[in-house]
């Protein structure tokens, strides 16, 4: 599967990718003062932004996608930041191919298993009638009955688009992100222990990584960290940008 990226900067590659709902979109700022000293390699994954839809749609498949993708552009090691679901392809790397990735940054999530957390958000994205709607102002007040946070509804519109025959269309697959939800949550336990350099990072407000799942992580990731920021929640390189940026750069520096 050919994916859509966008890359700038020279130097050691870094890939960035993004969680659920997401696109590489999000990280084009953020990239941009990394690619000051990186080559910065900013990915849609299969099913999100402009990379193409299938209809497998597992942490497997993704994280191939990733590999070839980096064969292609002439790189047999790579440095890889992954946000929730990125992270999760980013471990999926992490023990599927050795030696591939010379440094794992992980944001907000651990190996474990996770239960669907996002149904609602789902529901309200289905609900939205995309051939009536005039506007994306019409889209977000269908949008608010499920989801509250208006950071959080701008963030999910960012994946609606001008269908050139009718009304709106997803960029998503929703369809495939509906059927296989469970997917996302799915556990990305390596068979044997990781040892390259792996920085997990938390938002203090956030419960995907508890005290207990720092115990866990260091089981398999014999030479990690977890370093928390604080004032921040699940998307905590939006919330506190500063701070995660200094976190990163930190870490890429050792």
């Amino acid at each position: 599967m050919n994916l859509f990226y966008r890359t700038f900067g020279t130097g050691e590659p870094i890939f960035i990718l993004h969680g659920l709902f997401g696109s590489s979109d999000n990280w084009i700022t953020f990239g941009r003062k990394l690619a000051e000293k990186y080559q910065l390699v900013l990915v849609d994954l299969r099913n999100h932004g402009q990379s193409p839809h299938s209809e497998t749609w597992d942490y497997l498949s993704m994280s191939g996608d990733i590999h070839n993708l980096a064969e292609n552009l002439g790189m047999d090691q790579i440095i890889l930041l992954g946000h929730s679901m990125g992270g999760k392809v980013g471990m999926t790397l992490a023990g599927e191919f050795p030696g591939f990735l010379k440094k794992l940054i992980v944001a907000d999530i651990s190996p474990k298993y996770y239960p669907i957390r996002h149904r609602k958000i789902i529901d309200g994205l289905l609900g939205i009638n995309l051939q009536q709607i005039k506007s994306r102002k019409d889209a977000d007040i269908e949008l608010a009955h499920y989801v509250t946070e208006t950071g959080i509804r701008q963030f999910l519109l960012k994946n609606l688009e001008r269908d050139p025959n009718q009304g709106f269309k997803w960029k998503l697959n929703l369809e495939i992100i509906n059927n296989h939800l469970e997917n996302v949550g799915a556990a990305t336990l390596p068979l044997n222990k990781i040892s390259i350099p792996t920085l997990f990072i938390r938002g203090i407000n956030s419960d995907y990584i508890n005290d207990e799942d720092i115990m866990e992580i260091r089981k398999y990731y014999s030479n990690s960290r977890v370093e928390s920021i604080g004032n921040a929640g699940h998307w905590l390189h939006a919330e506190q940008p500063l701070a995660f940026e200094n976190t990163v750069n930190e870490f890429l520096s050792e």
